[in-house]
């Protein structure tokens, strides 16, 4: 694990959604993976659609440039709240909770004041630790409909003093 990498964020592109339709990850994780770039496409799908692509979305790269993940800003009433994956051979490195907190940079920056939070699935624990470290805390559970079921999921809000 490198002890302290360095990610930027940068607009994603068409290429960076390309790229990402094609990450295979293992189970249990499988269920993440996106359906196929024409589909994305087809469907206008979030960054499919390159509206919702330039709005919501930004590439993470490491200092050589390369796509290792991206996050997605999506606005609420008063809140941010933040999506994220990493290209499968990034998980279980210790890069979690640095691109997290590059999406809590950028969503302070666009939205000075809201709260940031996110929503994850209960039984991702790996997930839940990488965002505990970030300064996220769990403050609601609900079920809500997801695209493969309907899931059980910890809604987490960012708390700058937890990390």
């Amino acid at each position: 694990m490198q002890k302290n990498p360095t990610f930027i964020l940068e607009d994603m592109t068409e290429e960076d959604g390309q790229a990402v339709c094609d990450w295979r990850y293992p189970p249990p994780y499988e269920r993440y993976r996106w359906p196929s770039w024409e589909a994305m496409v087809e469907h206008k799908r979030e960054f499919g659609d390159r509206e919702i692509r330039q709005r919501q979305y930004k590439a993470v790269r490491n200092e050589e440039k390369e796509l290792i993940g991206y996050v997605q800003l999506f606005p609420l009433d008063r809140t941010v709240r933040i999506g994220l994956g990493l290209k499968p051979e990034c998980c279980d490195k210790g890069y979690g909770p640095a691109v997290i907190r590059l999406a809590v940079e950028e969503a302070r920056l666009r939205r000075p004041g809201a709260e940031i939070d996110l929503e994850v699935e209960q039984w991702n624990r790996r997930a839940i630790r990488a965002y505990q470290k970030a300064g996220f805390v769990v403050t609601d559970q609900y079920e809500r409909k997801a695209t493969h079921r309907a899931v059980f999921v910890f809604c987490m809000v960012w708390q700058p003093n937890a990390e």
